[in-house]
């Protein structure tokens, strides 16, 4: 009690929630997993962030960091201790259209950066279906992916500098802004990724992108995945590495699709079992200019790309999006992507990441492997097939979590032996520990296990998440 009167102190009454006022912060939106935490700290700035961890770490009270709470992983369990909300620090603290940066806080919503920075006539390219709650803090400890990953990279790919409350409420600034720094070890890439295990970020230094002139997008019918890589390879060619998403949608999911919303369209006439959406975007004034015959050149290369294909039996039918709205719809079908599959249960869901060419054999391989562990299991996908990252779903004949693991394990199995990873770009958590227990380097874990000692010696930073017990 004497620490909830100090943090109360710090940021007054209405900014440390307690009791029914924490209800909102009681369970991760999947429904997954729920808590109960002592209280609820709403910090407005850095000073506050900084004033909180200090008087966590005296009392060694345990701290769990929050930010849109759209994790996939458990990463914010907090039963009985004290959670962080980042959600008051949203500002965009400063967009910088020369030297294409934005100095942005955690508690930024996605949506509301893409909103300002479009403003400035630039892009910040992270993007997925939880971009109207997902705030920037959680983006980079999780070092998000998204749709656009195949030309921009992810978060840790786009982030420059960062600001980080440490255990003990010291602040460390690497704020930088530079593009080449070799001064020592770069302490940044640290905390991205490490979801609030090593301190808490509060700020950050983005890189921002010119928005693009103009898209391209289309729906495309191919007769196998090694054949829709064949595709990709071609667009690449074509636009120049302008290709901006490459998204897998089996027919299997395409069906899942229609029934989960019986108002939308199916992607094209016949059904197909290999769906990709395509999306190239133009930011070249001579690729977005219309012609005299009112075509854009982005779209008259992806034309000439799949008409080529289509003659080479590569390509088994194409639609191109022709307005906004036909452009909305073919990605509306790819983002409900998580409603579709939460709507079905029992399931093991995967987050897993493949060498490019490898996604066609992985799925052979369960095709072949689950019926003898599950006679009645069926697998639902969609996958970022431009960077290699799966979203394996298996729906279970029934809800035994022994058969569960069993299935969790061979999948784990089969992509370790292909050179993948089984998680890409959710996260660990609470529910992939066991799996960094049995899948990661021993020497890596021991040296995370180092670096967690250091930095957070009483281990009061969001306790129980990504390391296995040693």
């Amino acid at each position: 009690m004497d620490l909830l009167q100090e943090l109360e102190g710090v940021l007054g009454k209405a900014n440390l929630l307690r009791g029914d006022d924490t209800k909102a912060y009681r369970a991760d939106w999947m429904g997954k997993y729920s808590w109960h935490p002592l209280a609820v700290a709403r910090p407005a700035d850095t000073d506050e962030v900084a004033a909180v961890m200090r008087l966590a770490h005296e009392a060694g009270m345990p701290v769990v960091p929050i930010s849109g709470n759209t994790g996939l992983a458990g990463g914010t369990n907090a039963d009985g201790v004290l959670m962080l909300s980042l959600g008051r620090m949203n500002k965009v603290r400063e967009i910088r259209q020369d030297a294409r940066i934005a100095i942005v806080e955690a508690g930024v919503i996605l949506s509301s950066l893409h909103d300002a920075v479009d403003a400035q006539g630039l892009r910040f390219p992270m993007t997925f279906g939880a971009r109207g709650s997902a705030m920037l803090g959680g983006l980079l400890s999780t070092n998000a992916g998204g749709s656009n990953v195949l030309r921009y990279g992810n978060t840790r790919a786009l982030c420059l500098g960062l600001e980080v409350v440490l255990a003990d409420g010291q602040v460390l600034d690497i704020m930088s802004e530079l593009h080449k720094d070799n001064s020592g070890y770069d302490l940044k890439d640290l905390f991205i990724g490490a979801e609030g295990t090593l301190g808490i970020i509060t700020a950050a230094v983005m890189k921002l992108v010119p928005a693009p002139r103009a898209h391209a997008t289309a729906m495309v019918a191919a007769p196998s995945l090694s054949g829709a890589l064949v595709l990709l390879n071609r667009l690449q060619e074509a636009t120049g590495g302008a290709v901006e998403a490459f998204e897998y949608m089996p027919g299997s999911f395409v069906d899942a699709h229609l029934e989960a919303f019986p108002k939308a369209r199916a992607p094209f006439e016949a059904r197909h079992d290999v769906n990709i959406l395509v999306e190239v975007g133009a930011t070249a004034p001579r690729d977005a200019m219309l012609a005299e015959d009112g075509s854009l050149p982005v779209v008259t290369y992806l034309e000439e790309v799949l008409v080529g294909l289509m003659e080479e039996g590569a390509v088994l039918d194409a639609v191109i999006a022709q307005s906004d709205a036909q452009r909305n719809e073919m990605w509306a079908r790819r983002e409900a992507a998580a409603e579709v599959m939460t709507r079905i249960s029992p399931r093991v869901d995967t987050d897993i990441a493949l060498p490019l060419d490898g996604v066609a054999t992985f799925l052979e391989r369960m095709e072949e492997i689950l019926p003898s562990i599950d006679d009645d299991a069926r697998h639902l996908e969609v996958a970022h097939l431009g960077d290699g990252n799966i979203h394996f779903s298996v729906l279970c004949s029934r809800n035994d979590p022994a058969l569960m693991d069993q299935i969790t394990e061979q999948v784990e199995e089969v992509v370790v032996a292909m050179g993948g990873s089984f998680s890409a770009e959710h996260g660990i958590g609470i529910s992939k520990k066991p799996s960094m227990a049995r899948r990661k380097n021993p020497v890596a874990l021991a040296l995370m296990r180092q670096v967690k000692t250091a930095l957070d010696p009483k281990g009061i930073m969001n306790p129980g998440k990504v390391l296995p017990d040693a």
